[in-house]
């Protein structure tokens, strides 16, 4: 199977036909996600808090988005990898965030990036993809700005704010950016956004009217318990398999069990 591209995303969309979408953050379950056929891998700053125990996501920073991207671009050979800008990485200026989203292409092997924010960040989109740097935009609830927004809440609710959104989703698009991913916001709006636009739309708590879906693939194999969002659906409980599988090995050694002469050498 061919390496999934950007025109590929076009294609989908103007197929009516279903982008997929997971995060994966290391080699294994990158080449699990690879192998599974999902058509896009997002090395998301949220492994801030399903990887490295933070609150949010703000303390993850660029070399530590490059590291992980790495590895999961040596695991995919037929996803595409979009590489997601930490805070910080981009906001402070045009140069910043064209160098920056450089590195995740040139050093650490993904196709494009993501940026969160609407029209404060048209500028950084237009630098990029004049670099030749794919990028998707990202609008709604945007977790680097949980402090101005006061916690992770939909956004979209009221007549301004939705409005607010239709404009910046068409900003962005005219800025350059090849796609555009919707979080936590009402279905009707992400349905609206989704038929004015001529890019795709990726969704995540955004409704099934998106021309794709992301997911954090611990929420979907039930290895992030911290919180659970109303917009994720658990296929497995992974945790659970894992946590008597831990157990078994300690009653095993505790109990001289393990290892057993099937498991030491002569």
């Amino acid at each position: 199977m061919p390496k999934f591209t950007i025109q590929d995303f076009l294609k989908k969309k103007t197929e009516r036909r279903k982008i997929t979408m997971l995060t994966a953050y290391d080699y294994p379950f990158a080449r699990i996600v690879d192998e599974a056929g999902i058509d896009v891998i997002l090395v998301g700053d949220s492994l801030g808090m399903v990887v490295q125990g933070h609150e949010n996501t703000l303390p993850v920073t660029m070399d530590e988005m490059i590291y992980h991207t790495k590895m999961v671009a040596r695991a995919a050979r037929n996803s595409m990898v979009i590489g997601d800008m930490p805070f910080m990485s981009y906001q402070a200026s045009v140069e910043d965030a064209v160098r920056n989203a450089g590195r995740f292409i040139k050093e650490a092997g993904a196709q494009a990036v993501k940026l969160e924010g609407g029209a404060e960040i048209a500028p950084q989109i237009k630098a990029m993809t004049k670099a030749d740097i794919p990028v998707m935009a990202h609008i709604g609830l945007t977790p680097q700005s949980i402090h101005r927004m006061g916690g992770y809440k939909v956004q979209g609710k009221s007549e301004a704010s939705a409005k607010r959104l239709i404009e910046e989703a068409h900003i962005v698009e005219d800025a350059g950016a090849f796609s555009l991913l919707l979080e936590a916001i009402p279905m009707e709006l992400a349905k609206k956004i989704t038929e004015e636009l001529s890019i795709p739309t990726i969704g995540i708590g955004a409704g099934h009217y998106c021309d794709g879906q992301v997911l954090v693939l611990y929420d979907v194999i039930g290895l992030f318990e911290r919180f659970v969002p109303k917009f994720v659906k658990q296929y497995a409980n992974i945790k659970e398999d894992i946590s008597k599988a831990v157990m078994a090995y300690r009653d095993e050694v505790e109990a001289g069990k393990f290892p057993s002469k099937e498991h030491s050498f002569k």
